[in-house]
């Protein structure tokens, strides 16, 4: 047996259909007075929104309501300056993984001033000054993990640039089915296979360890499984449950491992093509799993058995590429893009998208070496 480490954080977790009634008790629980909410304008306008102010009353004493994809550098700057204005000690992420990403950025950015110690966390246990809560909407798993990203200009160019911190990891996240009632077929789909792409780099992972296998193995049953009903049937109660239940796992199993390249490629295309994080995860993952599936053909192997594939009489790299077969299918069957060039990458762009790929801590952390941009750009040629 190899040896491993593992890094918990302590969070509670409150799991349930209507599960957004016990904010205030859970809340009351950590003894949090002034929060600060940030979410998005859709979840405004659908009254989400409204349904936390309820939950919240008094609590809740500012909303930034204005986050937008990837988590432009402004608005965290937008978004601190009126969590100082109004002295917060809790800030809440409403939403999908860059409306959770606002919230880690912006206790972040309020840690920075505090004195006398460094803002970056020396042990999982340090407790941050302004706490994050998490109330996802999507299935990206922002929610469980210390990582965040932020976008912004570097020589004309959008870079998004990746921050882990154990002090933002959410101490408290609420997981209310109920929430993803609304969601469409579009983000159900593509943040769906966010969830799954979670799980399949978290099983390969150069830090995996027994935990994380565990529950990305689990994971991926959960979301193959409910995925495409959630798809179908947006308001199929018990499948968003199981699809939440997945995406709990997925964020589960990355938050104590490191990402590799297909995640290294999704941010970048992201923060400098514009690509929607979760439409990156479709167009990418089968790719990136056919790029090191030399290395990772057994680690891969329960994933397709978790799936319903059976194993016997086959190689693991026969089976893992039934398992790409079957993922694309289920890409193609929700109508997700399933080439980089149905999304406005230019080809001409390829070559210095693998450059800036390249220097990512998640590339240089893949399991089959990565040396040279030409590696990465044979990948985003096959997705092209």
């Amino acid at each position: 047996m190899n040896g491993f480490r593992y890094t918990s954080y302590a969070q509670e977790i409150i799991f349930g259909p209507g599960s957004l009634v016990r904010l205030d008790e859970a809340v009351e629980g950590f003894h949090w007075q002034r929060l600060l909410l940030c979410s998005t304008g859709t979840l405004q306008r659908d009254g989400t929104i409204a349904s936390l102010e309820e939950a919240l009353a008094k609590r809740l004493v500012a909303v930034y309501a204005h986050v937008q994809p990837h988590v432009p550098d402004f608005q965290v700057v937008e978004a601190t300056a009126l969590a100082h204005e109004n002295e917060v000690d809790a800030v809440i992420g409403l939403g999908g993984g860059s409306a959770i990403g606002m919230a880690k950025a912006v206790s972040l950015s309020l840690e920075e001033s505090r004195k006398g110690r460094p803002a970056r966390a020396a042990f999982p246990t340090d407790q941050p000054l302004v706490p994050v809560v998490a109330i996802p909407t999507t299935y990206a798993g922002s929610e469980m993990t210390p990582t965040y990203g932020v976008t912004h200009l570097e020589n004309g160019l959008a870079r998004k640039v990746t921050v882990t911190d154990a002090k933002v990891t959410p101490k408290l996240t609420i997981y209310d089915p109920v929430l993803t009632l609304k969601l469409s077929p579009a983000m159900t789909a593509s943040t769906g296979i966010n969830a799954l792409a979670h799980c399949i780099e978290a099983l390969y992972s150069l830090t995996r360890n027994p935990l994380s296998t565990a529950a990305a193995t689990s994971g991926v049953h959960a979301i193959t499984s409910a995925l495409p009903r959630c798809y179908a049937a947006g308001d199929d109660l018990e499948a968003r449950s199981e699809m939440l239940m997945g995406a709990y796992l997925a964020g589960t199993a990355l938050s104590s491992v490191t990402m590799a390249l297909h995640h290294g490629l999704c941010h970048v295309l992201g923060g400098t093509a514009g690509v929607p994080h979760g439409v990156a995860n479709a167009i990418i993952l089968p790719h990136a799993i056919r790029f090191n599936l030399e290395v990772t053909a057994q680690q891969l192997a329960p994933a397709a058995a978790a799936m319903g594939i059976a194993l016997e009489g086959k190689s693991a790299e026969a089976a893992v590429e039934e398992a790409v077969q079957r993922i694309y299918a289920l890409i193609g069957q929700m109508d997700l893009p399933q080439h980089l060039r149905n999304v406005g990458v230019q080809e001409a762009d390829l070559p210095q998208l693998a450059q800036l790929a390249l220097q990512s801590r998640a590339v240089q952390s893949n399991p089959r070496p990565i040396t040279e941009a030409a590696q990465v750009e044979a990948v985003l040629r096959a997705a092209w």
